[in-house]
């Protein structure tokens, strides 16, 4: 073969080799290695629907071997990402929350589903029922007509602006200490078209309000350093530490700090709502009642951990 015949052969070669596309197979046994067989197909799954638009559907029947160059290359950044253990939210940039997505990043907590139904309960609360449809026309108790609501450590913004979306005419504030947060919340209350008015404030050194909310929510750190031995290593090394630990000495110190504000900045007849770590259950409740908290109620959530409490002014 003459030489330059023999370079144009190598060089399509080496570009054959380098464009081979990956299959399915491929994929599942690279994520397999790290995650479990279910959880890798359903990290596929969602990786291709939301990353590139491919059903699974395309994916099983060979869709892999028809994208780009360009879309490769996305696809082994986003792989490498999950395969050294960082959350598939932040790798895709979102996570679904009562019914919509919102935009994530390492700055702020994942939302859960626990925190999912924190929101139900105070919206069956104000609007009358936690499974009426988003769009049902439900009146709100005649004691809060336009709620004032106050989410403090708002994180994504996920419980203000699921809050704001889902009780008719309430006016809506968020606090959180974290400029990244903020900024993040704020994306999420304008693409999700919601008016939420949010605040830099450190929840531990509160203004001295009177009777400025209806409701004041909030799912502050609560899990104490000492836990950590037991938690995932990816929520170790990808979400916040500052929303997400207390000390072990003081593991209801938000609790504290709010329900004492909350004291003034109720107005009467208002409610306090709280998610909590089940550890410290009793503690709390202890706590409210100290205080003079009345009707101070516990919820399970889904996983039948006591997780929620709510406390009337």
């Amino acid at each position: 073969m003459p030489f330059n015949a023999w370079v144009r052969a190598e060089k399509m070669n080496r570009t054959m080799r380098k464009r081979m596309p990956i299959t399915y197979q491929q994929l599942y046994q690279k994520l397999s290695s790290v995650y479990g067989g279910g959880e890798a197909k359903a990290m596929i799954q969602l990786v291709m629907e939301v990353g590139f638009e491919y059903s699974f559907a395309d994916v099983l029947s060979g869709g892999l071997e028809q994208m780009s160059e360009d879309d490769e290359n996305r696809l082994d950044e986003l792989i490498d990402r999950l395969l050294k253990g960082e959350p598939v939210q932040y790798v895709l940039g979102q996570a679904d929350f009562c019914g919509r997505t919102f935009h994530v990043a390492p700055g702020v907590l994942i939302p859960r589903p626990e925190t999912e139904e924190l929101c139900q309960w105070i919206i069956s609360d104000l609007v009358g029922s936690s499974t009426a449809p988003l769009s049902s026309s439900l009146s709100l108790s005649p004691l809060f007509p336009s709620p004032h609501v106050l989410d403090i450590g708002t994180g994504s913004g996920c419980i203000a602006v699921t809050l704001a979306k889902d009780i008719p005419h309430a006016r809506v504030t968020a606090w959180d200490i974290s400029e990244e947060a903020l900024l993040i919340a704020r994306d999420n209350a304008e693409q999700l078209a919601v008016d939420v008015h949010f605040i830099k404030q450190n929840a531990l050194k509160a203004p001295l309000h009177q009777h400025c909310w209806d409701v004041i929510v909030s799912n502050p750190p609560y899990i104490c350093q000492k836990e950590s031995r037991q938690m995932d290593k990816n929520v170790l090394e990808h979400e916040p530490h500052s929303a997400l630990f207390v000390p072990d000495n003081d593991p209801l110190l938000f609790y504290d700090a709010i329900a004492r504000y909350a004291q003034t900045a109720l107005k009467e007849g208002g409610a306090m709502y709280f998610e909590i770590n089940p550890l410290w259950i009793e503690a709390l409740q202890i706590l409210l009642k100290k205080m003079g908290w009345e009707s101070v109620i516990v919820r399970n959530d889904a996983f039948g951990k006591l997780r929620m409490v709510k406390a009337q002014r």
